[in-house]
């Protein structure tokens, strides 16, 4: 693979990183030249995760913890910064979903979405900030069409990830001055992971969702990378602040089209 970036020297945190998109940008990095740092609930899968960041040539170590638990978070990413050094760019890509009518979602239920998405992206960027290696690191989190496109089914990540795109606007301006740079990528329909499993839970359902893309394909996860590795590197040192989709043009016309088919998608497969 022909490398276009270099993060020789660099360290990577991807919180979330051990499944689907997250670990498919630290491979990115990897890739590039950077050293590694994981982290997600389970110790089985950050076993995984390092094993294979490592397979590229660069150090990278893992941490289970609960992104909802504050302290096991920040203690995670001090663990980190002593393992690796200084944290040049922190990936925050901790998620929750599940389908569901907003009337039979329960508050717990609710609230576990709010939690993992919103409480959980405050924690990994709030106790990272002290680790960041300021002026010039880079903070991405990765958010999900649901903050801006409304789907049925979706009340509950709709809401979170608006909440996550909106600290993102707001630490933007709060921590500039401190060189550090926060954005989001949104990333579109996305082949092979989980959550387009669950958007899209049957063949025809995929096909149709990658009809609905202007450009006429599902996006993959080393495109999602690839816009990662962007805002990190040089060529994005005046971009802060913006929530960038990454879906082909989905959310142009398509996400209005595609939506409601995605919703009969999803109860469909619940019925079965």
């Amino acid at each position: 693979m022909a490398r276009y970036f270099d993060f020789s020297g660099k360290t990577v945190f991807v919180a979330g990183g051990t499944s689907g998109i997250n670990l498919g940008v630290a491979e990115g990095f990897a890739r590039h030249g950077a050293r590694l740092a994981v982290l997600s609930r389970s110790q089985e899968k950050v076993d995984a995760a390092v094993e294979k960041l490592r397979s590229y040539g660069q150090e990278a170590v893992g941490f289970s913890a609960d992104v909802r638990d504050a302290e096991a978070v920040a203690g995670a990413l001090a663990d980190a910064a002593s393992a690796l050094g200084k944290l040049d760019v922190l990936v925050s890509g901790a998620a929750g979903n599940f389908p569901a009518p907003a009337l039979g979602i329960s508050s717990n239920g609710f609230k576990a979405v709010m939690d993992i998405d919103v409480l959980g992206s405050f924690h990994v960027l709030r106790f990272a900030h002290p680790h960041l290696n300021a002026p010039g690191a880079s903070i991405i989190s990765i958010s999900a069409p649901q903050s801006y496109v409304p789907m049925e089914l979706q009340a509950h990540v709709c809401a979170a990830k608006a909440g996550v795109d909106m600290l993102t606007r707001v630490l933007a301006i709060e921590w500039g001055g401190d060189g550090i740079r926060v954005n989001s990528i949104v990333p579109g329909p996305i082949e092979g992971t989980e959550g387009m499993a669950r958007l899209a839970p049957s063949p025809e359902a995929m096909a149709r969702a990658g009809e609905a893309v202007p450009l006429g394909r599902l996006g993959t996860v080393e495109d999602i990378a690839n816009a990662a590795m962007f805002l990190a590197s040089p060529l994005a040192t005046y971009i802060s602040g913006i929530v960038m989709p990454v879906d082909g043009g989905w959310s142009l016309s398509g996400a209005g089209l595609n939506t409601r088919e995605i919703a009969k998608a999803m109860r469909e497969q619940a019925s079965a």
